[in-house]
């Protein structure tokens, strides 16, 4: 079997699984579509717990994002194929989606860039965040949308530059220097609040 047809037949593994358990079809479309949701409300609820620790480990996620989504720019330009629902016959196609480059998967990257980051920092219950971006891969097969290797190279891409920038952000002082402005606004921020309602209160 060449490569192209290995893609194709572990695509209709996973596809044709939502054919023969439909009813698992609807969480598989929540992952694929709406997890995303989930992933920005515990970014910015990390970001404002105000721990040093929580907003390195989101700048570093950032940072692997842009830089996932650079190389996965250039792999596409290497490599790119449509989606399977608009190049295979018979794909259960779940959700509505535009035809264009599907290599590498955008919302892989996006998933493993920032959980693989968490996983980085908080070792302890961080697998569940890698448990979490396996499934959103799994679930764009599933939905029809990608291809296994969209997923792969995605989330290999996502892992290495995750590791990388996990080793070597943290260790530049300019990065310590910025989070440290952030904080000194977030204080001032909160002295100006508490002074308004110290006003208001000696008002009443």
């Amino acid at each position: 079997m060449t490569i192209s047809e290995i893609n194709i037949h572990f695509f209709r593994m996973i596809n044709d699984l939502g054919k023969e358990y439909s009813t698992f079809n609807p969480v598989m479309i929540f992952i694929a579509e709406y997890m995303v949701v989930f992933l920005a409300l515990a970014v910015i609820i990390y970001w404002l717990t105000r721990n040093k620790i929580n907003r390195m480990m989101v700048l570093c996620a950032m940072v692997t994002f842009i830089m996932a989504e650079l190389f996965g720019k250039l792999a596409g330009m290497i490599h790119s194929n449509n989606q399977p629902f608009a190049e295979l016959t018979n794909v259960n196609k779940l959700i509505e989606k535009a035809v264009d480059n599907s290599f590498p998967s955008d919302h892989t990257m996006l998933f493993f860039s920032f959980c693989v980051s968490f996983w980085l920092f908080k070792r302890v219950w961080g697998f569940l965040w890698l448990v979490l971006a396996t499934l959103v891969g799994v679930s764009r097969i599933w939905v029809g949308v990608h291809y296994p290797a969209d997923v792969l190279v995605g989330a290999t891409i996502s892992v290495i530059i995750a590791i990388i920038v996990y080793k070597v952000v943290p260790k530049i002082s300019i990065i310590h220097k910025f989070i440290g402005m952030i904080e000194k606004g977030d204080q001032f921020v909160l002295s100006a609040l508490s002074k308004q309602k110290e006003t208001k209160s000696k008002d009443v």
